[in-house]
Formats: structure tokens, C-alpha cells, sequence
């Protein structure tokens, strides 16, 4: 009866101890973060309704910013005049300074979500470490129950109904342990998820920061420009359209400019456009679209090639199709540069100028090697590269969150779709946050693309 009580005892300690442990670190946590005077309920629906001011602040700049891309689109209609490119320039300065606010609400708003990020990581930390000391004191407690044979403990026992239920729970606690391990493994793979998430928002904010000056140093471009333009032409349009002649460049001169690779290496601007419109055609994206993606853009400039694979790759998601790919290229992988990991912690890992990580190429291989016969198409490689993108691009225009967001304003419904998928080219799910700060900046770069092929044609 001895070895029943005892190991009873202590399966209703272990289970005690577990509920404890899983209890225990939520409050720790809400008393960590709830006032004294105010209920954790309460803290909750204040930051909802701050939440939603922020938004609807933000939807608010979003129409004056698209109101002031329509003028800034209809005085470009209109034709080259002084007054005309004055207005342009206005309304380019406004439109800034609304991006400039718009960002400032962002930045709070990525602050709010940060802050919940590292509660949840707080809160998952203090849950595997309660398993992991239930984890332990149940294993030493089988271990110890273990150092009985079955024999001696049925010899120990007057009646056999004890020392059945003796085993019982021993098969309690086993199956208690087996359910701990499994949870912990879970929380485990959640506390990854987290810590990527709040990676990706601390990276967020810089790079909206950064963004924030280099708008700033546009607007004052952009005024340079008008005040510098007024003073040129003293307000006369025979002047300007003298100025305007100067500075157009002819076909020759655009097909000779550099056009630099966001992965590095550089083509002639037609060497690029040839590239680009065999991209189209297997694609449907127009060639400018392509190109302004693959130019080298202020962040997607950041860390590109310049880290190995060890250091860089999510060692289950890219690095074992990685090392199979540059096998098959005969490429050495010590020698295969790709992007930097980001000082938070976010895994870096992409790939020439096309900057695709190794699991999304495994997805487009066949797509790329059918249009350019490589076999397997290589990413380092700028026909691949090309080519990829176009097919990229071309399905992230028509996934559900581009095709919604384009439904918004059925007018400029390609326009929209267009800034969508650059935005989630750049930053995947967290592509609403970079629609305006990268895509939009990318879709007006494609219009002048699309200005400087016509000269050429």
C-alpha cells in the first residue's frame, strides 16, 4: 500500500504542479502590465479605440494622397508649361508632406504592436519555462518509480487492485510527460513566430524612419526645384520651354544610361529593356513595372549580397534546397553571396538581382526554365532574374489582396494592383504598411520607365 500512496501522491503533485505552471506566468504577466488602477479589460479597450483613431486618421491621409496623385496626374496630362510644372510641383510637395504625417501615425501604430509582440514573448517564455521544470520533476519521478522492477512492486502489494492502480499511475504520469513535451515543442514553434514578427516590426520602423528622410530631403528638392525654376525663368514661358529643350535627352542617351541591378552588376538601359519586355511576354507585367522593380531602390539596396549562407538562411526553410540548387550550377556555396540577416534577427538569404529567397525560386523554377530554357534557371543569372520577377509579380497582381485592393478605386484599379504587388514583392504580408512609402514610388518610377522607352521607340 506504501508504493500506491506515494506514487499517487505524487501524480496528483505533478499535476498540480502543470496547471500551476501554464496559471502562473499569465498573471505574472498581467501584473506586470495592469495598473493598479485600471483592469486589464479596461487597458484593452482603450487601445482598440486608439487603434481605430489611428486608422481612420490614416484612411483620411490616404484620400488626400491619392486626391493629390490625381491633380499631380492631370497637370502632367496637360501639357509642358511653366504654370503647369509649377502646380506639378506643388501638388508633389503636398502629397509628401501628407506621406510624411502618414508615416508619423504608422510609426506610432508599429510602437503599439511592438510593445503586445513582447508581451506575447514574455508570456510564451514564462510558459516553457514552467513545462520545462514540469517536464523535469515528472521524468525524475518516472525514473524513480522505474528503478522498481514490476515484480518487486507486485510482491509489495496485498492486493492486486493496488498494484494495478499502482501502474496506473505510472501510466498517468507518462502520458502527463508525453502531453508536456508536446506543448512545449508547440509554444516553442510560437516563440519563433514571435520573435520573427517582432523582428519584422522593429524593421519595420526603421525602415519607415528612413523613408521619412528621405521624403523629407524630396520635399526640399522639390521646392529647391520650383524656387530654382522661377528664378530661371522669371516667370516667362518662352524661357521655360528653352529650359525644357535643354534638358530632354535624346533615344541615344537613354539607351546608353547605366541601369543598375538591385543585386548588384550593371546593364545598358536597352541591354535591360530587351530583358524586361522577354519578360512581359512570358509574364503579361509591362516591362517598365519589371524594370523599376529590379532597379536599385534605396531599401532593397540594403545588405544584398554580401553574407554566406550559414550566416543568413533559415536553416530548415532555404538552406538545404539552397545547397541542392548551387549544386546543380556547379556553383561553390562558401562563394554564393546573398542578403544579410537584419540586426534583429530576421533571416536574410536572398538571391541575385531578382532577390528571391531559395523556397520561393524552388516554387518558379519550372515557370523560369520554361520561358528561358535553363535547366535549372539560375538566379545570379539576369535572364532569369528578369524572368522571374515578371512571373512573380505578375501572380502576387493577381492574389486576392491585390485584386481587393484595386477593387477600392475601379478606375485606377491597374495602377493600384501595380503598387500592391511591388509592396508585397518588398515586404510580403506586410505589404499594406509599404503600399504608399515603396510601392507607390515604384509604379511612378515605372511611368518614367515607361516615358524613356517611347523616346527610344
Amino acid at each position: 500500500m506504501k508504493h500506491t500512496l506515494f506514487i499517487s501522491e505524487l501524480a496528483i503533485s505533478l499535476i498540480f504542479y502543470v496547471c500551476f505552471s501554464i496559471i502562473l506566468p499569465m498573471n505574472t504577466v498581467y501584473a506586470e502590465t495592469t495598473s493598479p488602477i485600471e483592469s486589464p479589460q479596461v487597458q484593452i479597450i482603450d487601445k482598440q479605440a486608439e487603434r481605430a483613431e489611428l486608422e481612420r486618421q490614416l484612411a483620411e491621409l490616404e484620400k488626400e494622397i491619392e486626391n493629390n496623385q490625381k491633380k499631380i496626374t492631370e497637370y502632367q496630362k496637360q501639357g509642358k508649361s511653366l504654370s503647369g510644372e509649377i502646380s506639378t510641383l506643388n501638388a508633389k510637395i503636398n502629397k509628401i508632406t501628407l506621406q510624411i504625417k502618414g508615416i508619423n501615425l504608422n510609426i506610432t501604430k508599429l510602437g503599439q504592436e511592438i510593445t503586445d509582440t513582447q508581451k506575447n514573448i514574455n508570456n510564451t517564455e514564462n510558459k516553457i519555462d514552467g513545462n520545462r521544470e514540469a517536464l523535469a520533476k515528472g521524468i525524475q519521478m518516472l525514473h524513480e518509480s522505474d528503478q522498481e522492477r514490476t515484480f518487486n512492486i507486485l510482491l509489495s502489494h496485498e492486493k492486486l487492485s493496488d498494484f494495478f492502480g499502482n501502474i496506473n499511475d505510472i501510466v498517468l504520469m507518462q502520458e502527463g510527460v508525453k502531453s508536456k513535451l508536446e506543448e512545449t515543442k508547440k509554444l516553442r514553434q510560437e516563440l519563433l513566430e514571435q520573435k520573427q514578427q517582432l523582428s519584422d516590426e522593429r524593421q519595420d520602423v526603421e525602415n519607415l524612419k528612413a523613408i521619412q528622410l528621405a521624403q523629407q530631403k524630396a520635399a526640399q528638392s522639390t521646392k529647391t526645384e520650383k524656387n530654382t525654376l522661377l528664378k530661371d525663368t522669371k516667370g516667362k514661358e518662352s524661357e521655360y520651354q528653352k529650359i525644357l529643350k535643354k534638358t530632354q535627352e535624346t533615344a541615344a542617351q537613354i539607351r546608353s544610361r547605366i541601369f543598375e541591378l538591385l543585386g548588384g552588376g550593371e546593364l545598358t538601359f536597352e541591354k535591360a529593356y530587351n530583358l524586361a519586355k522577354i519578360a512581359e511576354g512570358a509574364s503579361g507585367v509591362r516591362a517598365p513595372l519589371i524594370l523599376a522593380i529590379l532597379n536599385r531602390e534605396s531599401l532593397l539596396g540594403k545588405n544584398v549580397g554580401q553574407c554566406t549562407y550559414q550566416k543568413a538562411m533559415h536553416p530548415t526553410r532555404d538552406i538545404p534546397y539552397f545547397l541542392e540548387l548551387v549544386k546543380r550550377l556547379g556553383i561553390d556555396p562558401e562563394k554564393a553571396k546573398v542578403s544579410c540577416a537584419n540586426q534583429h534577427g530576421a533571416y536574410g538569404g536572398a538571391m541575385g538581382p531578382a532577390q528571391f529567397i531559395p523556397s520561393t525560386w524552388k516554387m518558379y523554377e519550372a515557370k523560369i526554365s520554361a520561358v528561358t530554357k535553363s535547366s535549372p534557371p539560375n538566379p545570379w543569372n539576369n535572364s532569369d532574374a528578369f524572368t522571374a520577377t515578371g512571373v512573380y509579380i505578375a501572380d502576387l497582381m493577381n492574389s486576392s489582396a491585390c485584386i481587393n485592393y484595386g477593387n477600392q478605386v475601379p478606375a485606377d484599379k491597374a495602377k493600384l494592383k501595380e503598387r500592391c504587388a511591388a509592396a508585397m514583392y518588398y515586404a510580403g504580408s506586410r505589404w499594406y504598411t509599404y503600399r504608399f512609402w515603396y510601392g507607390e514610388p515604384v509604379v511612378v518610377k515605372a511611368d518614367q520607365y515607361e516615358k524613356d522607352i517611347d523616346v527610344i521607340k
